[in-house]
């Protein structure tokens, strides 16, 4: 690779953002399948590739939006309705989370401070308070939307390799997006759409292995204002572990 192309890989990574507004713009579907061509040169444990994605456009993709909608609202009608909402939810199942994965859980106290603070940015900009209730629904209602994008797509990892799979995933993504952003689409990956799992397997034919890790929205990106959120990151120094002594002071 010349220095010229590692300077374009450089930008093309720095430059990717996850995108909270589309346009209903659809994708050419030979501009589609090159993104996916792609993402399946990512490296895998033993190149096994334990992964598998669907796609949702047009008519199935607006379904499952209906879908997880009313599911999302079921939920937060229960979360806000008091005792009686919370019981019936139980008892009714509808709304009630059934991903394979659980997508709501407490952070650890060294990642927390990260999280906030990206989510106090996001919101921050969109004019959201932090006691607005019913603006942070819309907010987390426009996951289970897919932003407006006109294409959604679900991410699965063989439950065989364990959390090996999990990371080969993960890889498979980043390729993923990156093969996108340079086609000039953009992307968002969200833990959310693995809030229920039912509306996709019912979609999909989805080998029984395979568990939903999550999802991506992907399409062309809007001139909306919170397309413009960059929460930074830290320094690569921070990052890196330091050696416990140095080579110099390990006896010969």
């Amino acid at each position: 690779m010349s220095a010229v192309e590692a300077a374009a890989l450089s930008a093309l990574i720095r430059s990717r953002r996850s995108v909270r507004d589309f346009l209903p713009q659809p994708i050419p579907q030979e501009v589609l399948d090159a993104v996916l061509e792609d993402a399946s040169w990512a490296p895998s444990w033993s190149n096994t590739q334990p992964y598998r994605v669907a796609v949702a456009s047009g008519a199935l993709r607006d379904r499952l939006a209906d879908e997880l909608c009313g599911l999302f609202d079921r939920g937060m009608a229960a979360q806000h309705g008091g005792a009686l909402a919370k019981l019936k939810l139980l008892l009714t199942r509808k709304g009630l989370p059934d991903g394979d994965f659980a997508t709501q859980f407490t952070y650890p106290n060294d990642l927390q401070q990260r999280r906030r603070e990206t989510g106090r940015g996001l919101y921050d900009m969109l004019g959201v308070g932090h006691h607005d209730r019913a603006a942070r629904d819309r907010q987390m209602r426009r996951n289970f939307e897919f932003f407006g994008a006109p294409t959604a797509l679900f991410l699965f990892a063989h439950r065989g390799l364990r959390e090996f799979s999990v990371l080969d995933a993960g890889v498979y993504l980043q390729t993923l997006m990156l093969a996108a952003h340079a086609r000039g689409l953009a992307t968002c990956a969200q833990g959310a759409l693995a809030t229920w799992a039912g509306p996709v397997r019912e979609a999909f034919d989805i080998p029984a292995p395979y568990r939903l890790i999550c999802g991506v929205s992907i399409g062309y990106a809007s001139a909306h204002v919170v397309n413009g959120f960059n929460p930074g990151r830290a320094a690569a120094a921070a990052l890196r572990v330091e050696p416990t002594q140095h080579v110099d002071s390990v006896p010969k």
